[in-house]
């Protein structure tokens, strides 16, 4: 299903370019996607300058009610850059958020969860810093963490990093579920002192979230190993793929033959237990 997904958003759709229709076209389908699986879902509208000019752009949110009150919040922006089709940055975090929904669908999950499709990341992470400033007091007290799924397709290794300390609490539940099935995902080594091992830095969706004190997890595909080893590099074959023209589903597979499926299906089988099985009972709000 995160294969099919993220098939349809860069091959059938394209482009997605933030505040575009075809960024529009993008919000219709994950809406109508949440919307067949039952969720109580919403777009929720915002207006962004950029070079004094106005734009507009949405997020698309899927509420699915849990054991308990308190939240997951799970994200994935749906734009693109200008230059490919947008696969792995980030389709492919979109596939496998859509997939996960779908498989916990008729699942009692422990905790509740929102899932966030948000607009115009590329563009100074303006989906999620707009949801992120309207969260209230009690919602952000009532939420435990916050997933985010950036660019899953195509490094060369699976990560998932998170806050530090107690904080990174899904990570570390991740890991080991992911040992468990013997998923080879891993952490951030720390070899580049700006990023602590296991950490990252705050260019994504999750970061809006982490300043608000809210924990995050972020699963990502990428190479801290190469480069200025600070994630940016993620293949040693062919240094970055996202925000180039080698971002399409040609290039990947025809360059890293089965990757993409691989990665997806790692991502969603992780997410979907992590999310099955969460626990913060030692921590919780």
């Amino acid at each position: 299903m995160a294969y099919e997904h993220t098939k349809y958003l860069a091959n059938e759709i394209g482009q997605r370019i933030a505040g575009s229709e075809n960024e529009r076209l993008a919000e219709q389908y994950i809406f109508n996607q949440f919307k067949q699986m039952g969720f109580e879902t919403e777009v929720q509208e915002f207006t962004y300058v950029r070079r004094g000019a106005e734009f507009k752009s949405s997020n698309v949110i899927a509420y699915k009610p849990g054991k308990s009150k308190q939240q997951i919040i799970v994200g994935a922006h749906y734009d693109s850059v200008s230059v490919g089709k947008g696969v792995d940055d980030n389709a492919s975090g979109v596939g496998v958020m859509l997939e996960t929904a779908k498989v916990l669908e008729k699942i009692k999950t422990p905790y509740s969860i929102v899932f966030i499709a948000f607009g115009a990341e590329e563009v100074g992470l303006q989906g999620s810093n707009y949801y992120a400033s309207k969260m209230t007091e009690a919602e952000i007290a009532n939420t435990i963490s916050m997933i985010n799924l950036d660019s899953l397709a195509v490094g060369d290794h699976m990560y998932v990093h998170g806050s530090a300390g107690e904080d990174g609490f899904l990570r570390d539940q991740a890991l080991a579920i992911a040992a468990k099935k013997k998923i080879d995902l891993q952490i951030n080594p720390g070899l580049n002192p700006a990023y602590p091992a296991g950490t990252t830095g705050d260019w994504s969706d999750h970061a809006p979230f982490k300043r608000l004190g809210i924990p995050y997890a972020y699963f990502e595909a990428t190479n801290w190993e190469i480069g200025e080893q600070d994630g940016y590099d993620q293949t040693a074959d062919h240094g970055g793929i996202w925000h180039t023209s080698n971002d399409t589903l040609e290039f990947i597979e025809a360059t890293y033959p089965g990757r993409i499926q691989k990665h997806l299906t790692a991502y969603s089988t992780v997410l979907t237990d992590l999310l099955k099985f969460a626990n913060k009972t030692s921590t919780a709000k």
